[in-house]
């Protein structure tokens, strides 16, 4: 395949009829790697609002079992539209997401907000660092795929496009960005499951890296001083000169997709493996558009 065949394929589709085929290619053929760096800064966005990382560092789950929850989170994500998300297989996902979340009082704009980093903070990511930005139909494909997790997990008032998203997200943080003690535990937390994934001698470097990559409000929100500008140059010249070298590149075949390999499942997962324990024993309930059915 040409390094733009898949685009080209891409922009002739239907965001709305195929936004999970569209996320799929995205994800595991021309950005697999950047989606997952644009998800984990949605991960590190979330922490900025105390509302959130208070109720994170109550829980404990990512001083306890850091890499499980981020694992379980990307999986869940993945459950759910790989079949599309008017399968079986997603709607057992949401059902079992909503019975996690249950557990909480967690305010309805709460749950806008984490959606529209799972759909702005991949774009941003993308647009910023990646070996080409993303089309209209991928980002209205983020937007839909948004729209109908929403709808799923009986999220109200859910933005229809990219654009209604990116200014939710914005002024939110406006907002509700705050520093507390509770966010810099819980972003320390995650960065240690990250900086894990590399050597030992490379992981004070990878972690100094990370935070270069970071917008001066997330860093006061989460505690830590902006990196100086000589290395915010430096790891973005890595990222960018990453994104170079893959652009050169031929086009990932369809045989070879990037899919999830989480650490915490080495022998592969069941639905029933994602989330806290004690979520087992807690019944599911009906999706909110099976009750009205």
């Amino acid at each position: 395949m040409g390094r733009y065949s898949r685009l080209r394929e891409i922009r002739r589709m239907d965001p709305a009829r195929d936004c999970a085929e569209i996320l799929r290619l995205m994800s595991q053929y021309e950005f697999p790697w950047d989606y997952r760096q644009g998800i984990s800064v949605a991960f590190l966005r979330d922490y900025g609002v105390p509302r959130i990382s208070v109720l994170l560092d109550r829980t404990q789950e990512f001083e306890r079992n850091g890499q499980k929850r981020y694992d379980d989170t990307v999986l869940f994500g993945y459950e759910m539209a790989a079949e599309g998300f008017d399968s079986e297989r997603a709607k057992a996902a949401a059902r079992h997401l909503n019975r996690i979340h249950g557990k909480y009082r967690i305010p309805n704009e709460d749950y806008l907000y984490v959606l529209a980093t799972t759909v702005v903070g991949p774009k941003r990511w993308i647009d910023r660092f990646g070996w080409r930005p993303l089309c209209h139909q991928e980002a209205a494909a983020l937007a839909e795929v948004g729209r109908r997790m929403a709808v799923m997990m009986g999220i109200e008032g859910a933005p229809a496009t990219y654009e209604e998203f990116e200014a939710l997200l914005d002024s939110y943080e406006a907002k509700m960005f705050a520093y507390d003690p509770a966010n810099r535990r819980v972003a320390n937390a995650t960065f240690r499951i990250i900086a894990a994934w590399y050597p030992a001698p490379l992981r004070p470097l990878v972690a100094r890296l990370s935070l270069a990559l970071l917008d001066e409000p997330l860093l006061e929100a989460l505690g830590f001083r902006p990196q100086p500008r000589l290395v915010r140059a430096a790891a973005t010249r890595l990222v960018r000169a990453r994104s170079h070298g893959v652009r050169l590149m031929p086009a990932r075949p369809r045989w070879l997709p990037s899919r999830p390999r989480p650490r915490s499942y080495p022998f592969g997962y069941r639905l029933d493996d994602l989330g806290p324990h004690w979520a087992q024993s807690r019944p599911l309930e009906p999706l909110p558009k099976e009750k009205t059915a």
